[in-house]
C-alpha cells in the first residue's frame, strides 16, 4: 500500500509514557500509518535511529510500543553496518518511515554516507509516508535549528530539501527556537520556515503543506516568512487527532 501522493509527516510529537510499556505510539504517529492508506494487514513501520547513534534500548521500548499499537515494527540501524541487505528494497516495503530524534547535522552526514539522500528521494515519490520528530522532522527540509553543536543552537542549511522550507521543532518548549528562527529567515540563511509546537505534525502532500494536527490540545504550527525588511509569523491552528 502507498499514499496516493508523495506524503510527509513533520513534527514535534509521536510518543507517550504507555500504561503497561515505557512508552506508546501517540497519535501523531498513528496518524502517519492512517496517511499510507494500509488496510487489511498489521502496518509496515520501519524507524531510523540514525540520530541518536541506534540505541538498542530504545528500539526494545519500541518494539514494545509496536506490540501494543498492533504494528508490524523493524529498525533500520545504520551503526556499525546496515542491518539489511538492501536499504532502498526494504525502505520500499513499508507503509511508514518514522525518524527518531537526536543530531540532525550526524543524521544527514551518515545518510548521505550510505546514500540515503537518494534513496529517500526515491522511496517518497513511491508513496511511502516519510515522518518523524525533531531531527526526523527537520531532515525533510531545506534547514532548520539544531543542538547538534553544542548548547547555543546554530542553523542547519543542508537538509535532504524533499520540502523546499525551513523547519522549527519544539517551538512552544524550548525559548531560544523561536528567535533563531525568526533571525535566519531574516538573514535570508532560511527560507519560509515551518514551524510546529511540542505535540504537533506538518502534514505536507507533494511540497505543499495541507494542514496541521495536533496530539496535545492548545498547541500550534506557524509559518515564518520574510516581509519587505521585517518577518511576519502566521499561526495555523491544527486539527486534534482524537
Amino acid at each position: 500500500m502507498a499514499a496516493s501522493e508523495p506524503t510527509i509527516l513533520a513534527t514535534s510529537g509521536g510518543y507517550r509514557p504507555g500504561a503497561r510499556t515505557e512508552l506508546e505510539f501517540a497519535p501523531l504517529v498513528h496518524h502517519g500509518v492512517e496517511l499510507s492508506g494500509v488496510a487489511g494487514r498489521a502496518p509496515r513501520v520501519t524507524h531510523l535511529g540514525t540520530a541518536s547513534g541506534d540505541q538498542r534500548w530504545f528500539a526494545a521500548q519500541l518494539a514494545d510500543a509496536a506490540r501494543v499499537a498492533g504494528f508490524e515494527l523493524t529498525n533500520l540501524n545504520l551503526f556499525g553496518m546496515p542491518n539489511v541487505p538492501d536499504i532502498e528494497a526494504h525502505l520500499l516495503a513499508q507503509d511508514l518511515v518514522w525518524v527518531g530524534g537526536g543530531s540532525v547535522v550526524n543524521l544527514l552526514a551518515v545518510w548521505r554516507a550510505h546514500g540515503l539522500d537518494q534513496i529517500f528521494r526515491r522511496v517518497w515519490q513511491a508513496g511511502v509516508v516519510l515522518g518523524g520528530v525533531s531531527a526526523g522532522s527537520i531532515c525533510w527540509f531545506q534547514g532548520g535549528t539544531t543542538d547538534s553543536f553544542g548548547p547555543e543552537l546554530r542553523g542547519v542549511g543542508n537538509g535532504l530539501a524533499l520540502l523546499p522550507y525551513g523547519n522549527g521543532v519544539h517551538y512552544d518548549s524550548e525559548a531560544r527556537r523561536r528567535p533563531l528562527v525568526h533571525a535566519l529567515v531574516a538573514a535570508g540563511e532560511l527560507p519560509e520556515t515551518h514551524c510546529s509546537d511540542d505535540g504537533v505534525g506538518l502534514v505536507y502532500r507533494g511540497t505543499s503543506l495541507v494542514e496541521a494536527v495536533a496530539e496535545r490540545a492548545g498547541k500550534g504550527g506557524y509559518i515564518v516568512r520574510k516581509v519587505a525588511d521585517s518577518v511576519e509569523e502566521t499561526r495555523i491552528e491544527p486539527r486534534f487527532l482524537s
